[in-house]
C-alpha cells in the first residue's frame, strides 16, 4: 500500500483516514487479526527436531571414520550440510516435482488425493509435499486425519515463510526414514551401499528416494521385486524429464540392490568413544588423515599378531603435530576380543610410566644449572633408606656420563640424580604438566617415582614432549622468547585452535638449551634389535626416543620426538597381567619406528645459541675443570652453574720408574715425579675399569712407604644399614649371605670379622659367604696394610 510521496502530500493524509476510521470501526475483528498472525508467527516451534542424534566423527577431509549410534537407537545423522544432486533430483521426481514453486502444499495435489480416497473408501493416496512431510516427520508421524492434515498444511506454509528451500529438503533428507533402525540420509548411504552420499550412483540414489514412501513395506533384503519395481518406475521417469540418457538408465537398471546393511566405517572406534563424551550427538570434524590412520592400523594389527603370541594383547598409538598440537591419529587398542578388553581406550588409560620420566628430570637439573650432559653419576649397588634399585640388566658400570644414563635408561643413575636434585621439588614441576595420573604426593611416590613408581597415560606423555619440542622450535622462530602457554591440550577437532598465549622473555617452566640438550642425549639411544646399522643410512631419521617399562613387564612403552612430530606407543595388557620380555624396547619401540617411517623427514632441532654459553669442562668426569684436569670446551644453559670442580683428578706423586707411588717418607722430593691422576672410589672403579680397559688403576706404594687416608676398600654388599632376609633353598635351609668387597689392589689379603669373630680370608676376589642368625651384626673387613671398614647390617 503505497501511504504518498512528496509528490502527493494529500492522498497520503487521505490514506491514514481512511486507515483510521477502519480501525475505529472494526476494532475487534483487527484485535483477532493481529492475534491471528502472533499465533501464526509463533506456531511453528524454534526447534522442530528434538529427536537424538548419532555421533558422527570425520576425517580433515570430511571422510567418515566411525560413529555411535543415537540414544533412542536410531541410525539418525545430524542435519546434512548439503543434498546431493543426484539424489535431490530423485525425491523431487518421486515425491515432490513442484517443490521449488509451491507455498508448502500442493493444492492440485491434495484435490487429486482427496478424490482418490473418496472414492476408494480409504487412504490410497498422499498429496502431501515434502515441506508437509517435514512437519509430519517433526511430529513423529502423528496419526493422519483431516485435522492433522489442516495443521500440518498451516506449520508447512509457516516454514516456508521462514526457511529456504534447500534447507526444507536438507531437514527431509536428515529426518526421512529409511526402513529399520535407519534415518536420513547420510546414514541410509552408509548402511545400504557403504559410502557417502555424494557418491551414488543414479541407481541407488533412486533406491534411496523411494524408500521413505513405505519404509516398512520396502526395506531393503526383502519385499525385492516391489523396490526394484519402485526404483526402476523412477529411472524411467529421470529418463523422460531428460535427467539421464538412455546408457545411463540402461546401466542403472542393471546395478544390484543392496542385500542387507553395511557396517559402517570403524577407523578410529576409540577416538569416536572420547569425542562422544564431550560431543555427543554431533558432527565431529578431526584433524586425522583418513589414509594416515588406515595406515597406522595396519601396523598395530601387524604387530598384535606378534604380540599375542606371547599373549600380550593391548596396545596403542598416539601422533600429534609439534606445531599445531593437532592429532594426527589416534589408535587406542588392537583388534582383539572382548575377553582382552578390546573397547579399553589405551591412549587416556593411566598405566605406570616406566622410564618415560627420566628425560623430565634430566632437562630440570640442567635447567637448574645442576648438571651437565657429561658429568660422571655413580652406578654401583646402591641402598637408601631402604630402597634397593636396580638397573633393568642388573648389572653396573661403576661411573657413567649422565647423557649416557639417560640414553641407556640406567635406573641407578636415575634415583641418585633424583635424590641430589630433590623428590620434592621436582614432584611439584611435574605439576606443571598436568599429567592426570599422577596425582598423590612425593611421599606416596618415593625414589621410585623416577623408575614408574607413577602412574599417566600417553596422552598427556606425548602433550608434555610435544610442548617440550615446541619450546625450542618457538624459541628460535621469535627471536629468543617463550610463550606463556606452550604446554596446551593436544587439539583432536577442527573447531578448536591452539593458543599459545603471548610471547614473553621469561621462561616458561625449562629453558630451550636444557631441553634440547635433553633431545641430543635421548637421539643416542640404540634402535632395536635388527635395527643397529640404521644411523649409517643417508635417508635415516633423526629421532629423540625413550622407552619405558614398568615394574613386572606390565608396561611397554616408546616416545618419539622429532622438530615436527610426536609419536607415543603403549604395549602391554589392559587387564595389567605382565609377560616376560615386554619391553619398551623390544614391544613398544618397533611400532614406533614402522610410525615414523610413515612421515615425512624432520630437519633435527636447531640450535638455541641465545640459551647458551661454553665453559671448560674435565674432559674425563664432566665436571667443571680444575688446574689438574684435561679440559674441553662445551656449550650449557646460560644460567648460574651449581656443579661442582672435578674431584677425580689428584696429583700422584711416582717414583723415577712411575711404577710406585711414594711420599716424603719413603723419596726425596727431587726423586719425585708428579702427574695428574684420574681416581674413582673403590667401588666405582671395581664396575668401572671392567668396562673400560684403559682406565688405570692407581699403582701401590713403593715398599717402605707409608700410605695417605686414601680409601683402600669398599663394601659392594651389602650396604651400610641394610636389612636382609635369607632365602632358603628348595630343601628348605636358608641360604649364606654373600659378602662382597671391593679393594684398590685385588691381590692384598683381606680378614673377615664378623661380631669381632674372625671368620676367614680372601685374596683377589674379595667375596665371603656368611650364616648369621636373626638380630645386629657388624661385618668388619681388614687387610695386611691396616686399612679397616665397618658396617652394620639387621637379619630379619
Amino acid at each position: 500500500m503505497n501511504l504518498g510521496t512528496d509528490k502527493d502530500p494529500d492522498k497520503a493524509v487521505t490514506t491514514l483516514q481512511r486507515l483510521k476510521g477502519l480501525i475505529q470501526r472494526h476494532p475487534k475483528k483487527l484485535l483477532i487479526f493481529i492475534l491471528l498472525l502472533i499465533a501464526y508467527y509463533f506456531c511453528l516451534p524454534k526447534q522442530l527436531f528434538r529427536t537424538p542424534h548419532a555421533t558422527v566423527v570425520e576425517s580433515r577431509s570430511g571422510k567418515l571414520l566411525g560413529a555411535l549410534i543415537a540414544e533412542d537407537g536410531q541410525w539418525r545423522f545430524p542435519v546434512v550440510d548439503s543434498v546431493p544432486y543426484k539424489f535431490e533430483t530423485c525425491i523431487l521426481n518421486f515425491e515432490d516435482a513442484h517443490f521449488y514453486w509451491h507455498p508448502g502444499f500442493n493444492p492440485i495435489s491434495i484435490g487429486k488425493s482427496f478424490l482418490a480416497n473418496i472414492l476408494a473408501g480409504k487412504t490410497v493416496r498422499g498429496g502431501s509435499t515434502l515441506t508437509q512431510q517435514v512437519i509430519r516427520l517433526s511430529r513423529n508421524q502423528k496419526k493422519r486425519t483431516y485435522w492433522e492434515k489442516v495443521r500440518e498444511l498451516v506449520l508447512a506454509t509457516r516454514l516456508e515463510l521462514g526457511y529456504s528451500k534447500k534447507y526444507i529438503l536438507k531437514l527431509y533428507a536428515s529426518h526421512a526414514p529409511f526402513g529399520g533402525n535407519v534415518v536420513g540420509l547420510e546414514a541410509a548411504a552408509w548402511r545400504y551401499f557403504g559410502m557417502q552420499p555424494n557418491q551414488l550412483s543414479w541407481a541407488e540414489a533412486a533406491t534411496l528416494a523411494v524408500l521413505p514412501n513405505a519404509p516398512s513395506l520396502i526395506y531393503p533384503g526383502k519385499n525385492h521385486s516391489k523396490l526394484l519395481y519402485k526404483r526402476n518406475r523412477l529411472l524411467h521417469k529421470l529418463l523422460d524429464n531428460n535427467y539421464i540418457d538412455s546408457t545411463t538408465y540402461r546401466l542403472s537398471l542393471l546395478e544390484e540392490l543392496p542385500k542387507k546393511p553395511f557396517q559402517l566405517p570403524d577407523t578410529a572406534p576409540h577416538l569416536v568413544q572420547y569425542l562422544a563424551k564431550k560431543y555427543k550427538g554431533k558432527r565431529i570434524s578431526t584433524h586425522l588423515d583418513e589414509n594416515l590412520q588406515g595406515s597406522i592400523n595396519n601396523i598395530i594389527n601387524k604387530h598384535y599378531k606378534s604380540l599375542k603370541q606371547n599373549q600380550v594383547y593391548n596396545a596403542a598409538v598416539l601422533l600429534m603435530d609439534v606445531k599445531t598440537r593437532e592429532v594426527l591419529s589416534y589408535v587406542g587398542n588392537t583388534p582383539t576380543d572382548n575377553e582382552h578388553e578390546k573397547d579399553v581406550d589405551m591412549v587416556q588409560a593411566n598405566r605406570s610410566t616406566g622410564s618415560v620420566l627420566k628425560p623430565l628430570l634430566y632437562t630440570a637439573m640442567m635447567n637448574a644449572g645442576e648438571l651437565l650432559p657429561g658429568m660422571l653419576i655413580p652406578d654401583v649397588p646402591t641402598q637408601i633408606a631402604g630402597y634397593t634399585p636396580e638397573n633393568f640388566n642388573e648389572s653396573y658400570s661403576g661411573a657413567v656420563e649422565a647423557d649416557k644414563a639417560l640414553a641407556k635408561s640406567l635406573n641407578i643413575p636415575a634415583v641418585r640424580l633424583l635424590r641430589s636434585y630433590g623428590l620434592q621439588k621436582f614432584r611439584d614441576q611435574l605439576d606443571f604438566f598436568n599429567l592426570r595420573g599422577l596425582d598423590k604426593s612425593a611421599d606416596h611416590y618415593g625414589l621410585t617415582l623416577i623408575l614408574g613408581g607413577a602412574e599417566s597415560n600417553l596422552w598427556d606423555l606425548c602433550k608434555t614432549y610435544a610442548s617440550l619440542a615446541s619450546t625450542v622450535n618457538h624459541f628460535n622462530a621469535t627471536s629468543s622468547e617463550y610463550y606463556t602457554k606452550e604446554f596446551v591440550e593436544p587439539i583432536p577437532t577442527s573447531e578448536t585452535k591452539v593458543d599459545f598465549g603471548a610471547k614473553s622473555t621469561e621462561v616458561t617452566i625449562f629453558d630451550a638449551a636444557s631441553i634440547y640438550l635433553t633431545f641430543e642425549a635421548m637421539k643416542k639411544v640404540n634402535r632395536p634389535e635388527g635395527s643397529e646399522s640404521w644411523e649409517f643410512f643417508d635417508s635415516s631419521k633423526q629421532i629423540a626416543w625413550k622407552t619405558g617399562t614398568s615394574f613386572g613387564n606390565k608396561d611397554a612403552w616408546a616416545i618419539g620426538i622429532t622438530k615436527d612430530y610426536v609419536v607415543g606407543i603403549w604395549a602391554g595388557n589392559a587387564d595389567g597381567e605382565g609377560r616376560p620380555n615386554v619391553t619398551g624396547l623390544s614391544s613398544a619401540a618397533p611400532i614406533l619406528f614402522d610410525v615414523f617411517d610413515l612421515l615425512p623427514r624432520s630437519t633435527w632441532f636447531q640450535k638455541p645459541e641465545d640459551e647458551f654459553t661454553e665453559i671448560k669442562v674435565c674432559s674425563e668426569s664432566g665436571y667443571l675443570a680444575t688446574d689438574i684436569c684435561p679440559k674441553t670446551v662445551i656449550s650449557i644453559p646460560r644460567k648460574q652453574n651449581f656443579v661442582q670442580a672435578c674431584a677425580y683428578h689428584q696429583w700422584v706423586h711416582l717414583n723415577v720408574q712411575k711404577q710406585f707411588r711414594v711420599n716424603s717418607s719413603c723419596a726425596d722430593l727431587s726423586e719425585m715425579f708428579s702427574e695428574s691422576w684420574f681416581v674413582l672410589p673403590p667401588l666405582m672403579e671395581y664396575y668401572y675399569k671392567k668396562g673400560h680397559p684403559s682406565y688405570r688403576t692407581l699403582p701401590p706404594f713403593l715398599e717402605n712407604c707409608r700410605e695417605t687416608n686414601t680409601a683402600a676398600m669398599e663394601f659392594i654388599y651389602p650396604r651400610n644399614g641394610s636389612r636382609i632376609t635369607l632365602a632358603r633353598n628348595f630343601e628348605g635351609k636358608k641360604n649364606e649371605l654373600v659378602v662382597k668387597l671391593a679393594h684398590v689392589k685385588p691381590e692384598t689379603p683381606v680378614y673377615w670379622y664378623l661380631d669381632e669373630k674372625f671368620i676367614g680370608q680372601t685374596t683377589d676376589y674379595h667375596e665371603i659367604g656368611l650364616m648369621p642368625i636373626p638380630g645386629e651384626h657388624g661385618i668388619m673387613a681388614v687387610d695386611t696394610l691396616g686399612n679397616e671398614v665397618v658396617i652394620i647390617i639387621t637379619i630379619e
